[in-house]
């Protein structure tokens, strides 16, 4: 017969063993390079609308609401929201793609940008600051894009992630340059949560009064979670509950 102290000790034991196996509560990770970032789902900007000319007069069908909602690749709703200009003059955001002839940045020939708006004017050009907010229909475990800043060759750039209510996953800062290189060598900045909590994120620069301008968006979304501490330790207190049932049953009708 098993006595309730030998229950107890094995309740406690397994308890004590599922805690140990247990993969512990990671704080979110800054992420410097797309590849690391595991990506299943992208939003490239060019499905948003009709990209920028810059060699015309000014097309007001380019010009983008400063909130609206774009599906990504794989048929997740993302709202995108950039505050309006304090300055009057400044362009609404618009999409272009980064060529030469024509703009050329330090993304990748080709790629097309999400820019925040700006004066046209010799640089440096009063722009739109930002930032660029991004929130997704479903909370992902991964997310980033390059970021670049208008006519500023160095600047800071900050990317934020924050959860369903609202509140700061974490923060992280890098080291950014821009240029007309065409080169991709825009910084990346990206943040992964194990815990899939990633509601929105936020990209901006330490420049003031300058545009900013992201390229096509990566992100993980969420994967089969693991089951929670609680839950397993739910499981083996009920196991240990029908063991001491059953061995109860069995002693009566010793």
């Amino acid at each position: 017969m098993v006595s309730q102290f030998a229950l107890s000790g094995l309740l406690i034991g397994m308890v004590l063993g599922w805690s140990a196996i247990m993969p512990q509560s990671k704080a979110a990770t800054l992420v410097t390079s797309r590849s690391e970032l595991n990506a299943n789902d992208q939003l490239d900007w060019s499905s948003v609308g009709t990209p920028f000319n810059p060699f015309g007069p000014p097309d007001p069908a380019a010009f983008l609401p400063n909130s609206f909602t774009v599906d990504s690749a794989g048929g997740s709703a993302i709202q995108v929201g950039i505050p309006a200009a304090t300055i009057p003059g400044v362009f609404p955001p618009f999409i272009f793609q980064t060529t030469d002839p024509g703009i050329p940045t330090n993304f990748a020939s080709g790629d097309f940008i999400l820019f925040t708006g700006l004066i046209p004017g010799p640089p440096p050009a009063v722009g739109n600051p930002g930032p660029i907010t991004l929130t997704f229909a479903d909370p992902v475990a991964a997310v980033g894009a390059q970021l670049a800043v208008d006519d500023i060759f160095s600047f800071t750039g900050t990317v934020s992630a924050f959860d369903v209510s609202g509140q700061l996953l974490d923060s992280f800062s890098l080291p950014g340059t821009s240029s007309t290189a065409l080169d991709n060598s825009a910084i990346f900045l990206g943040i992964s949560d194990d815990q899939a909590r990633i509601s929105s994120i936020a990209f901006q620069s330490s420049i003031p009064n300058s545009a900013i301008g992201i390229n096509q968006l990566s992100f993980l979304s969420a994967q089969a979670d693991v089951p929670e501490p609680s839950l397993l330790v739910g499981l083996a207190v009920l196991s240990v509950t029908v063991a001491s049932s059953r061995q109860k049953k069995r002693s009566f009708n010793v």
